[in-house]
């Protein structure tokens, strides 16, 4: 039996802004399929500075858009390159970056993720795997969820995968192939709404929880186009604006985020329960939520799973890292049962 390992660093930049998520990870390949381990995981937080222009730059000018891609790309790797020093890494194959999501619209062909691989190359003098979605875009799909293959070959005992990040979705297997999409904003909304109570997220849900539910506007979010749409279908920042902010002006923020958390609760329980999903494994911050998994278990009999802290907070790190292993050996990383491209295929640019 023939066993192959490999060592390779995940980088990932969520829309909800947390901060720089740092992986690295064995993995071995045999006859039976993959297998990895979390060796070292850190998240480095963002100072105002990277947080205010990460935040910003949707709205900026195609030119200093350029700028910070490679101003970025570099920040990524003078931060990798701390990651190796501090934890002695010497064994390393690859590092695989995600880069942080500007644009996301499939529908006109494009969507672009800040943070130039070759920025990061020349900070570590590592290989580095990097542009993840863009040739999915090409293809004719959504470019996301991505993370399904991870959740196929790396977590195979789950019925379903369930993210709760800045967007929550979810990846499956449906008639033999494996399906994802995202199910609806979470994080990316609840921060935006305790920001303005003065603290970064709502820590266990504790300000939803003193709310009160309007269920006026749960109506009407229930109700967004989006969630009659068959998958596979992706969100983005640009959605948000559009159809979620213009909905949730002047109310009290402790009510917001009541209304916004219920929200999630249904779209997120309604998924469980049309798939029929057994179990499910829960990652992402959003899994610290306990108001929100208490209101999503009570809507549904699906049995919810909780794993170990690294994973909660590292999984879709591990799985670019992952994704860009499968890259390097030209093997398939993106499915397209779940982001709706021509083919699967081998998808990231390699420096």
């Amino acid at each position: 039996m023939k066993t192959q390992t490999f060592y390779a660093i995940g980088l990932m930049s969520g829309t909800s802004l947390d901060g720089l998520d740092i992986c690295y990870s064995k993995f071995i390949k045999n006859d039976f399929g993959w297998t990895f381990e979390i060796l070292k995981c850190e998240t480095i937080a963002y100072s105002f500075y990277w947080e205010n222009n990460l935040k910003n730059a949707i709205h900026i000018s195609s030119e200093k858009l350029l700028a910070l891609n490679a101003e970025y790309g570099f920040y990524l790797g003078e931060k990798t390159q701390e990651f190796i020093s501090k934890n002695s890494i010497e064994e390393l194959h690859l590092i695989a970056s995600h880069g942080h999501t500007v644009f996301h619209q499939p529908k006109k062909k494009f969507t672009f993720q800040i943070g130039d691989g070759r920025g990061i190359k020349i900070r570590t003098n590592k290989t580095v795997v990097y542009d993840f979605r863009t040739q999915d875009v090409l293809l004719g799909g959504n470019g996301a969820p991505l993370v399904p293959i991870g959740d196929e070959l790396l977590f195979p005992e789950f019925d379903a995968c369930l993210n709760l990040g800045g967007f929550s979705n979810i990846s499956l297997k449906r008639n033999g192939k494996r399906i994802a999409f995202d199910i609806c904003p979470v994080n990316i909304i609840l921060n935006e709404l305790a920001f303005k109570l003065g603290k970064k997220h709502d820590e266990n849900g504790d300000f939803a929880r003193s709310g009160t539910i309007d269920y006026d506007l749960l109506t009407e979010l229930n109700q967004l186009e989006f969630y009659q749409e068959k998958a596979p279908k992706s969100l983005g920042t640009e959605w948000i604006n559009e159809y979620i902010f213009p909905l949730i002006k002047d109310q009290k923020p402790e009510d917001l985020l009541a209304t916004f958390t219920e929200h999630s609760s249904v779209q997120i329980a309604k998924i469980f329960d049309d798939f029929r999903i057994k179990n499910v494994l829960s990652t992402g911050g959003g899994t610290y939520n306990s108001y929100l998994i208490e209101k999503i278990k009570a809507k549904t009999k699906t049995e919810i799973s909780i794993p170990t802290k690294e994973i909660i907070e590292y999984k879709e790190a591990l799985i670019f890292a992952f994704m860009g292993v499968l890259r390097s050996l030209n093997l398939n990383n993106v499915l397209s049962s779940a982001t709706g491209s021509l083919r699967d295929h081998s998808s990231g640019l390699i420096c």
